[in-house]
């Protein structure tokens, strides 16, 4: 896909004068008709209906600080407002719906039109193929509706701009799902299982229609939308009701049927160190690398179109980085220690203060001497997800480079960062500075350096991975039949790769056991998937995000100054609640504009805005 994606950006640069004719007509390049009088002005339509996929640097709200993981250091952005409650209809926060609509809308009109390109010049095969990645683009902008704003105005077709708005209500959740696997059944019976040019990767596979179908089936199964109480009075203007009105488990069912599906047509496959030319298994190179490794087996959508550079630069330190995006004290204590046991267990080893005493002398990458004993011997996604105060891991090339992100009683040539109060990351530096104590290191590079902007990596922002569906396919699996046997080895496929035990040795009492089970599977969602849109998404369909502990977001003492101890003062370790997140149960579903609302009359406002 990268090839392909990267044509995408080039035409995108030269067909911009087109991307906003469906609201005017453009007057200076192309007229509407001349865009189907060959396959490059066609292409280039098809090419800026991707672009509506997703063009970010991991600021949008999932991905960073609308859930416990993380945060954001500048107190004025959106997403710090809507963790506040100062948000309305009329806020404006991540309005995705008239974006998404507006890639719809496009979809009908290549549908339409693309049999008007000339045979010699796009064959009767292409003209299939691009109608049924448009399918598939399609169904896909209808699930990224659903997820964020509940039950969307069903479209199955092109509108004219004099068209009475007014007689399009919202479509129950039920009809919504099936609307989107039909898109999905669609363009999967035209798309291929894998494409051979590398000039195709990027476009959707009938695996990427299968992910899509399965990640609807788990949103319809969880608790959100599955018999949701809240959701009883919900109903379009006519009584009609939006929400499944009854709890059905068998919901859970279609899920890991679906998810199955996925797992069972043998495409995909968790990426590992060996597959980079690696010669001994490196749990830790593996879940570092399967975000640096171009278009690997793991990745079942992903898109080139993103900007590399503003997250290296937002989640790396000062004075090189923006210190902007932060992770959480409570996404730290998630990851286990490297015996598989979770923090709180006794029998883990965990210790919470001090010094260690010495590095892992059989993981190179792990922790080192004289480092917190906090980070001391915890697992391999752990290293390689969360950067932390005195940790090595800042984007530099050289030891000049790395000394930079040290104050001179620190540098030793290794880029020690320093997210104290006087450290050169910490609240005394220029600029945003760091709030947690830590920073994400998912999809930052090593070959990188920040201090340059210089930023080595140019491969995918995976929206949709294998690990994901695995993990969908336990979770549903665990839901409805505890007993079965498959949780466990798929679980385990997932902890295998980053280095742990199975769960069945380490916590058999959790094997069969409903409850238990739910326990360490969410939190290998929360570990595996962080920093992936994922863990927003998981609290609020599963009617957990307003929970206590999960609006209470922990750092440490940034305020802590060194008094020149340099890294052997402890009170910068001292756990404080930095911020208590607000929370109401209607912000489980984005609000609708006003503007779409007083656009499309019978458009009712979801429940509580």
């Amino acid at each position: 896909m990268n090839k392909h994606t990267s044509l995408i950006l080039l035409l995108l640069l030269t067909f911009t004068s087109c991307t906003k004719y469906l609201d005017k007509k453009p007057d200076n390049l192309l007229t509407e008709e001349m865009i189907w009088t060959t396959r490059a002005n066609a292409e280039s339509y098809l090419y800026n209906i991707y672009s509506h996929i997703y063009n970010t640097d991991g600021g949008d709200f999932a991905t960073m600080g609308a859930s416990d993981e993380s945060s954001v250091s500048i107190g004025t952005v959106n997403v710090r407002q809507m963790v506040s409650g100062n948000w309305s209809p009329s806020s404006g926060y991540f309005y995705n719906w008239g974006g998404y609509y507006t890639g719809i809308r496009k979809t009908f009109i290549l549908e339409q039109n693309i049999d008007k390109v000339p045979g010699n010049q796009l064959s009767a095969e292409l003209k299939a193929q691009y109608k049924a990645e448009v399918a598939f683009l399609r169904g896909y902008f209808y699930w990224m509706i659903l997820k964020q704003y509940g039950p969307f105005v069903k479209v199955t077709g092109l509108l004219s701009q004099n068209e009475d708005y007014n007689k399009y209500p919202r479509a129950p959740f039920d009809e919504c799902v099936a609307y989107i696997n039909e898109q999905m059944d669609a363009a999967a019976a035209v798309l291929p299982d894998e494409w051979e040019s590398t000039t195709n990767l990027g476009r959707p596979t009938k695996g990427s229609c299968l992910a899509i179908k399965a990640k609807a089936a788990i949103l319809a199964a969880s608790p959100l939308w599955n018999g949701n109480p809240a959701f009883a009075n919900f109903k379009n203007q006519d009584n009609t009701p939006l929400a499944p009105l009854t709890a059905d488990v068998n919901r859970w069912k279609t899920a890991a049927d679906a998810a199955k599906k996925v797992i069972d047509g043998g495409k995909y496959k968790l990426f590992t160190n060996l597959d980079n030319g690696g010669s001994t298994f490196d749990p830790y190179a593996s879940v570092r690398d399967v975000h640096l490794t171009n278009w690997n087996n793991e990745i079942i959508f992903g898109v080139v179109g993103w900007s590399r550079w503003g997250w290296t630069k937002c989640v790396s330190p000062g004075p090189g980085g923006y210190n902007m995006y932060c992770a959480t004290q409570n996404l730290v204590d998630a990851f286990s220690m490297k015996n598989g046991r979770t923090i709180d267990d006794p029998l883990s080893g965990y210790v919470e203060t001090g010094f260690a005493n010495a590095g892992d002398p059989d993981r190179s990458w792990a922790h080192r001497t004289g480092e917190w004993n906090m980070y001391a011997n915890r697992e391999a996604r752990f290293y390689a997800n969360i950067m932390y105060n005195a940790r090595p891991v800042v984007p530099a090339q050289n030891t000049d480079d790395r000394n930079y992100y040290s104050s001179d009683n620190n540098a030793n040539g290794q880029g020690r960062v320093e997210f104290y109060y006087n450290g050169k990351s910490g609240q005394k530096s220029a600029g945003s500075s760091n709030i947690t104590g830590y920073l994400p290191l998912k999809r930052v590079s090593p070959a990188s350096n920040i201090r340059n902007d210089n930023v080595s990596f140019h491969g995918p922002y995976i929206l949709v991975r294998y690990a994901e569906i695995l993990l969908d396919y336990v979770e549903a699996l665990n839901e409805y039949e505890p007993s079965n046997p498959d949780i466990i080895k798929y679980l385990d496929e997932i902890r295998t790769r980053a280095g742990l035990p199975g769960i069945e040795a380490v916590y058999p009492d959790a094997v069969g056991d409903r409850e238990k089970m739910r326990v360490h599977i969410l939190r290998e969602r929360q570990v595996e998937l962080c920093f992936e849109a994922d863990r927003y998404y998981t609290l609020t369909r599963r009617l957990l995000a307003g929970l206590p502990k999960y609006t209470a977001i922990y750092g440490l003492d940034v305020n802590a100054n060194d008094n020149g101890l340099g890294f052997s003062f402890t009170q910068f370790y001292t756990r404080k609640v930095y911020q208590q997140r607000y929370w109401d149960n209607k912000m489980y579903l984005f609000p609708i504009s006003l503007g779409d609302i007083e656009r499309d009359r019978a458009l009712v406002q979801n429940p509580g805005w």
